[in-house]
């Protein structure tokens, strides 16, 4: 089916991620592609919490009103599908699809197919929007949302009969890390229906946390309804907009009413622990009735441990029926999850009376019930222990309204600081400032370390229950959304898409092919593996990885001004989704979901004077003072959003396409020495073509497919003519650069190769653009600037004269020279390409064995970053891709063979 307008446009002045043309009829293409497989990233999974999937197709195969259905082993199964992107000619690029939760086994042999009538759904979800909210049914729960106050939801019901009472957001505000606490619940200020049905349907509800503060926190909430399904999908973001040295965030979560109709022994508590993958649970009532003195029965006992209402007390032991009312009531539990290594359970009677230790672990999975015969209700948070310190808890289950909580940032624990981790240190002036980042490599500048303007992003469900599910469905519960199954296209048809630029699937037809991308899968699976090892954790840091490793302490350099956290630095987001998308496999997707959840919101500043750029690496993740659009970049964000089709991805992206505008009061090279003060024309300033232009290029391109909407494409002509009307086109590195026109200009008349030009995603898009946009002379820029970065000295200055500057990442870059082999057809240059690839100079090298091995205890890979690793993994996939037979042709050199390996 083809989603109406009204149903996916969202009211926003930029294009939506799921916005579509006005409802057209159904009509097949005069040629069809195949049917597009997909499978399960980890395999079947026993519990689908619900699916939306992207699905890449040619230019020019399919027309704008063409027809999808889903089928699953040949059958029919009921789907939603919609148009994400268009090709130029405006055929179908990529399509989303939502499927409904299976009511049987979760269905296998999957298949997209184009130009074919979707089956009719059997349940629908159905909204019914009003003045005062949105009403939700699906899955015979009817939710009732709100425009405004402070419920997110009002109540969820079943059969007529309320199970959960409002949803609300709450917290608490420090004066300071250490001082006293306010505790605030947020408040609703829009609510837009973004889908609505009939398998899947999104409202959008924002607001602030704090609105009557300085600090509001404002949220953006969406909740998922997926035909029939009796729970909510939940994506909560928020940006911080305090000042850290008075406003500390002391407490952040979800919480919702339940009301408690049963009797206290039929009142049950289930909290997920680290043994619910065994079946294990933290399985107690409001007041239990087993290991007493005096026995009421054992079909007493069962009822209440299996979470089913007890018999009729008339049956019940005399002995015990007398005494119910001497037991006591647990009123409050609570799970903490204070660390990724290890969670308490504590409960209590009541408010003022001790807590009760119950259980201790490692890491919880993450959801907790409360509810009874008369219904109930159960949140769960995924990663839930990564994010730590975060919480679940169960108030109030002995009245008649238990309140259940779950805590993004734990009240328990010490409030977030997000002060600076250093003082100026007598760096007021550049001078010292580039002293500094010559020893630490930190770009330290007072003012400029600011966490205002960062944000972080939370994945919930939310369920509503007619009674307390059986124990091994809570299990399946906490399973399925810690590790929310994921169904990919197969990488086959999403090659034949010609997509995302130049990568191949993958490629073991020969030696040095099978060594590469035998390289390719440890590399993942090694930085995979570091994130336990060095745990990676904690609410603001999961996601993200180190940027340099430290071979003496055998640890990565986490207090090392700009080696420690990597913020994207040379593009390990591209590098995982790009293998990811190669291979279908689930460790490098999960590596790449998780980092762009970060860097995205976390390395990426959201309102203030840096609104649009990130953050350079460094010991905190917003501390470093250059501020770029590098980092905030939208290509990293690409294949994410056209894979899953998630709005919060696209408003992020969407985000970025007017971040070329801040760079008009952050000069990112204000600190260069020998820099001369800009003296272009009124209204204009200096940008690089590499990390700054193609870095907001990558969103135009992305708004230009999500819309149609023809003032993208003309601003990326705007910028990509005018770099070709520069004498040295690419080779220049930047010019002056009007925001208004969104052109460069100038002569061009010197050559400025950077090293940093083409690595964050330069390549990639460029790939993409010259494949979109006509322009020969552009092409020819770029062309030329791939040819000659890499050159040997004496060819370049026999081309060009002096001077012939420093180079760097030659191996990295080899990539760009079999670009340049390519286009001009040069045998030569194609194995020039390949040397320099397989040279190793300034980057991780190519080894013929799996480096890897232990040192003083510790599992090392010699020689390893972040920065070589990420090139390195793109440079492999993009020469597998132009020059596999070139790469076999030459043999891989001996001293990155085993017998060079170095020694410890």
């Amino acid at each position: 089916m083809i989603l109406s307008r009204r149903d996916t446009l969202k009211l926003s002045s930029l294009l939506p991620a799921a916005a579509a043309a006005p409802s057209v009829a159904w009509s097949a293409p005069a040629k069809t592609p195949a049917p597009v497989a997909l499978h399960w990233l980890e395999g079947t999974p026993h519990m689908d919490l619900g699916q939306t999937l992207g699905v890449a197709w040619p230019r020019g195969a399919l027309p704008r009103n063409t027809g999808f259905a889903v089928q699953a082993n040949g059958t029919p199964i009921p789907a939603q599908s919609w148009v994400t992107a268009t090709w130029p000619d405006g055929s179908v690029k990529w399509t989303a699809h939502a499927l409904p939760i299976p009511q049987g086994p979760t269905p296998d042999g999957l298949q997209v197919v184009p130009a074919a009538r979707p089956a009719a759904p059997v349940e629908r979800v159905v909204v019914e929007q009003h003045a005062q909210g949105a009403r939700v049914t699906c899955g015979g729960v009817v939710w009732d949302f709100a425009t405004s106050g402070q419920a997110l939801i009002r109540s969820a019901s079943i059969g007529g009969k309320q199970v959960l009472g409002p949803l609300t957001l709450v917290g608490a505000m420090a004066e300071g890390p250490d001082g006293p606490r306010t505790p605030f619940t947020g408040t609703v200020t829009r609510l837009t229906v973004e889908q609505s049905g009939p398998i899947r349907a999104v409202i959008k509800v924002e607001g602030l946390h704090r609105p009557d503060a300085k600090a509001t926190l404002p949220f953006t909430l969406r909740f998922y309804a997926y035909a029939g399904a009796q729970h909510l999908r939940i994506v909560h973001s928020f940006i911080y907009d305090g000042l850290p040295a008075s406003d500390a965030i002391a407490g952040l979560g979800l919480s919702a009413a339940v009301p408690m109709h049963d009797a206290p022994h039929d009142r049950h508590i289930r909290i997920a622990t680290d043994g619910a993958t065994d079946g294990a649970l933290f399985a107690e009532a409001v007041r239990p009735l087993t290991g007493l003195r005096r026995d009421p029965g054992a079909a007493f006992r069962h009822a209440q441990t299996h979470g089913q209402p007890v018999p009729p007390l008339a049956q019940m032991s005399a002995a015990v029926r007398d005494k119910l009312q001497y037991i006591p009531t647990w009123s409050d539990f609570r799970l903490e999850q204070a660390s990724a290594h290890g969670y308490t359970i504590e409960k209590r009677t009541e408010p003022g009376h001790a807590w009760v230790g119950s259980q201790e672990g490692g890491r919880a999975p993450g959801l907790a019930y409360v509810g009874g015969a008369s219904g109930g209700a159960a949140i769960a948070r995924r990663w839930f222990w990564e994010t730590y310190p975060s919480a679940l808890a169960v108030e109030h289950a002995a009245s008649d309204t238990a309140t259940l909580t779950a805590w993004l940032w734990s009240p328990q624990a010490a409030p977030m600081d997000l002060r600076p981790w250093r003082g100026v240190n007598g760096m007021e002036g550049y001078d010292a400032q580039n002293a500094g980042l010559d020893i630490t490599y930190e770009d330290y500048e007072p003012g400029w370390d600011s966490a205002t303007g960062i944000a972080r992003t939370a994945e919930l469900t939310l369920w509503a229950c007619a009674a307390t599910p059986a124990s091994d469905t809570i299990v399946a519960m906490a399973q399925a959304n810690a590790a929310s199954p994921r169904l990919m296209a197969d990488p086959a048809a999403l090659h034949a898409a010609q997509v995302f630029g130049d990568w191949s699937l993958p490629d073991r037809s020969g030696p040095n092919r099978t060594a590469i991308e035998n390289q390719l899968a440890n590399l993942v699976d090694f930085y995979s593996g570091e994130v336990d090892r060095r745990s990676w954790y904690g609410f603001w840091n999961f996601g993200d990885v180190m940027h340099t490793y430290d071979s003496d302490r055998h640890v990565w350099r986490y207090d090392i001004g700009g080696f420690a956290w990597d913020n994207s630095e040379l593009s390990p987001d591209l590098w995982l989704w790009t293998q990811a998308l190669r291979t279908g496999a689930a460790q490098p997707w999960r590596l790449a979901e998780a980092m762009t959840r970060h860097t995205s919101e976390v390395d990426t500043y959201h309102l203030g004077r840096f609104v649009g750029l990130g953050t350079r690496h460094g010991v905190q993740h917003w501390g470093d003072s250059s501020k770029q659009p590098r980092v905030s970049n939208a290509i990293y964000r690409r294949i994410y959003y056209y894979l899953t089709a998630d709005e919060r991805v696209g408003d992020l992206i969407a985000d970025m396409a007017d971040s070329d505008h801040t760079l008009d009061h952050v000069d990112i090279g204000r600190k260069v020495p020998g820099a001369k003060a800009y003296s272009g024309p009124a209204g204009t300033f200096d940008m690089g073509f590499g990390p700054s232009w193609t870095a907001v290029a990558g969103s135009w391109l992305t708004m230009w497919e999500r819309t149609g909407d023809k003032q993208w494409r003309d601003r990326l002509v705007a910028g990509m003519s005018s770099i070709a009307a520069l004498k040295f086109g690419w080779m220049a590195g930047g010019a002056p650069y009007d925001p208004k026109t969104h052109k460069f200009s100038g002569p061009g008349d010197h050559i400025a190769l950077q090293h940093l030009s083409a690595v964050f995603g330069a390549v990639e898009v460029n790939a993409e653009l010259i494949q979109l946009i006509d322009l020969p002379a552009y092409k020819q820029a770029w062309v030329d600037f791939c040819q000659w970065y890499n050159a040997p000295k004496e060819e370049f200055l026999a081309k060009f004269g002096p001077p012939f500057g420093a180079r760097n990442l030659r191996e990295a870059y080899a990539r760009m020279t079999a670009y340049a082999a390519r286009a001009s057809g040069s045998k030569a240059l194609m194995q020039r390409a390949v040397a320099e690839f397989y040279s190793g100079d300034q980057g991780l090298g190519t080894w013929d064995h799996d480096p890897r091995h232990m040192v003083d205890g510790v599992l090392e890979w010699p020689q390893v970053s972040t920065n070589a690793s990420a090139q390195w993994g793109l440079a492999a996939i993009q020469m597998l891709a132009i020059a596999p037979q070139e790469l076999e042709a030459m043999a891989i050199p001996p001293h990155h063979s085993s017998a060079q390996e170095p020694r410890h």
